[in-house]
């Protein structure tokens, strides 16, 4: 009897280690086969066309074309309205080809300087990250992309609004989004152009004009009017424009040293700074991106910490973009993990 008893729970006990080991291996090849799912995602949102430089390929299009040329836009793109409109350019929604484009014109010669850095900019930093350039003519000082019918940013609300969006306003959509900026900063920080930062971004509001949404919702940037390179090894530091900035959104050493000494703001006094600046900037633009949707307050918790360090005072205390990206990245695999149902499993 006793060894009876004692050879059934000799093939007992190992029986359930293996049942053990089995559990554990499955919820592993699940995290990793969520994690691939979202590298997927981002590759067939981002699909690499294969167009050769200087080439592009939009909507229905089968194969590459060159960058439209003079010529070509003057003769093939056709204004509709004017959608946008900032300092530098003007922005139409126009037609080439019966395809929705986007054409945008030079506002004003006082910002031509503006205009040519936006366009070698978006020549430079093609990519899945950046709105894909059509063609451009210096000549007349117009460019044309991609349309992206939701628009920027800022019209994130109103386009979850619209009863036939309302089942993707979820919080791994809205992280998804929020991981797209942070990627975005990410990419501009290590450009093949150099370190870029964006300049253009001293308010919420304007931070988030400078970003599309895609049909797909993913986000693309696409105004690079205000993207000066620091380089330390140079000694190339950055200044954000020439007037005196203030407000909580933006960074601390953008705000005038001296400003409690009754010391009139001087841009020849004014210190200079780096890239640290769009970091500081991530909790506001995320908070606006996860809005109220179920399940946000989790996403919040889970990113306390890594925000906490992003408005350091001290910019080099702040993470680094690539920091913040493995911790939102993280945070969303994990998240969705849970919602799997792993811990009920386990």
């Amino acid at each position: 009897m006793g060894q009876r008893s004692g050879g059934t729970i000799y093939h007992i006990f190992p029986a359930a280690v293996v049942c053990c080991a089995a559990l554990l291996l499955s919820a592993a090849l699940l995290y990793l086969y969520l994690d691939s799912v979202y590298q997927m995602n981002e590759q067939l949102i981002y699909p690499q066309v294969g167009c050769v430089p200087q080439h592009f390929k939009i909507a229905t299009m089968k194969n590459c074309t060159a960058w439209l040329q003079c010529s070509h836009i003057r003769a093939e793109v056709h204004k509709l309205k004017l959608i946008g409109h900032g300092a530098v350019k003007k922005v139409y929604l126009a037609e080439w080809r019966r395809q929705k484009v986007a054409l945008s014109k030079l506002s004003s010669l006082d910002y031509v300087e503006d205009f040519r850095h936006g366009l070698l900019m978006l020549q430079a930093l093609q990519g899945m990250h950046v709105v894909q350039l059509m063609g451009f003519c210096f000549e007349d000082h117009t460019l044309v992309t991609e349309y992206h019918p939701h628009g920027s940013l800022l019209n994130l609300e109103d386009v979850f609004a619209k009863e036939q969006y309302q089942q993707k306003n979820t919080w791994p959509i809205r992280l998804r989004l929020a991981i797209d900026y942070v990627s975005i900063l990410y990419y501009l920080h290590n450009s093949p152009a150099g370190r870029r930062v964006m300049c253009d971004s001293n308010s919420l509001e304007k931070t988030l004009s400078q970003f599309l949404l895609t049909n797909d919702f993913y986000l693309v940037v696409n105004d690079l009017d205000a993207l000066p390179e620091v380089n330390l090894s140079r000694g190339l530091m950055v200044k954000c424009g020439q007037r005196e900035l203030t407000g909580d959104f933006v960074a601390p050493e953008q705000l005038w040293p001296f400003r409690n000494t009754g010391k009139p703001f001087s841009d020849s006094l004014m210190p200079e700074y780096d890239e640290k600046t769009d970091i500081w900037k991530i909790p506001d633009v995320t908070q606006f991106i996860m809005g109220r949707v179920p399940g946000g307050d989790l996403v919040h918790f889970h990113l306390f910490q890594v925000h906490k360090e992003c408005k350091k005072k001290d910019p080099k205390l702040r993470p680094s973009a690539l920091d913040v990206l493995k911790v939102y990245k993280s945070v969303y695999s994990a998240m969705v993990r849970d919602n799997s149902g792993i811990r009920d499993i386990l």
